[in-house]
């Protein structure tokens, strides 16, 4: 499972992408599990979400780059964590790749996704009319993923139930580029909040959003 993209946000911040290569075997044989996480792969019914499960954990081992146990828990509402770290992380993965996240500074969020047209059948579940109206992103494949991983990667950094993609997260126009940036307007139980989110296409075929900032209220 090589490391196929590895980028230093900031002094405390790491985004790592990893090409899922290997058997069930192989990831098991990097890794350390207890009974219930032993209970929780048990329980997967198809190998490819094992998979995914498995590379994340051993990207996260590799980017805290430690041969200790590492306990990620999920909070109540679905949220990763490291109980014994200073890293606040996300996680993420579709197909052939797993994305980590992890920052000593800011709550992150992160989201892979591979391009498919069929995203066309679902934009409006997602995008408002007003959204919809930009031209970059209207019937354009790349910008709907854009806007999907952006949001995506905002709820994982809020981390809490509730937020609705469609009625709360609202991306603000942009230029759409292979790799750029978009801010979105976020509106929180303790207010609006405004995010910048950096997204970025893969050569074959992914799109990638991320952010990283403060927890609580407050335009950045």
């Amino acid at each position: 499972m090589p490391v196929v993209y590895n980028k230093n946000i900031d002094e405390h911040s790491v985004l790592a992408i990893w090409k899922i290569e290997e058997t069930e075997a192989e990831l098991l044989a990097g890794l350390q599990l207890k009974q219930h996480e032993w209970d929780i792969i048990s329980s997967f019914n198809n190998g490819k979400r094992m998979l995914h499960w498995l590379s994340t954990r051993l990207l996260l081992r590799t980017l805290l780059n430690t041969e200790k146990y590492i306990d990620c828990q999920f909070d109540e509402d679905g949220k990763p964590y490291l109980p014994n770290s200073d890293y606040k992380i996300s996680l993420s993965h579709s197909y052939d790749y797993a994305a980590v996240m992890m920052s000593k500074d800011n709550a992150v969020g992160v989201d892979i996704e591979l391009i498919k047209h069929k995203i066309k059948t679902i934009k409006h579940k997602f995008l408002n009319d007003v959204e919809l109206a930009q031209r970059q992103i209207g019937d354009n494949t790349e910008g709907l993923y854009v806007c999907w991983c952006a949001k995506e990667a905002i709820y994982k950094w809020h981390g809490k139930k509730g937020l609705e993609f469609k009625q709360h997260i609202h991306i603000k126009p942009f230029k759409l580029k292979n790799e750029g940036s978009l801010n979105a307007l976020v509106e929180l139980p303790t207010g609006t909040r405004e995010l910048t989110v950096n997204y970025f296409k893969t050569k074959d075929g992914y799109m990638l959003g991320y952010v990283q900032a403060p927890e609580g209220t407050g335009k950045i």
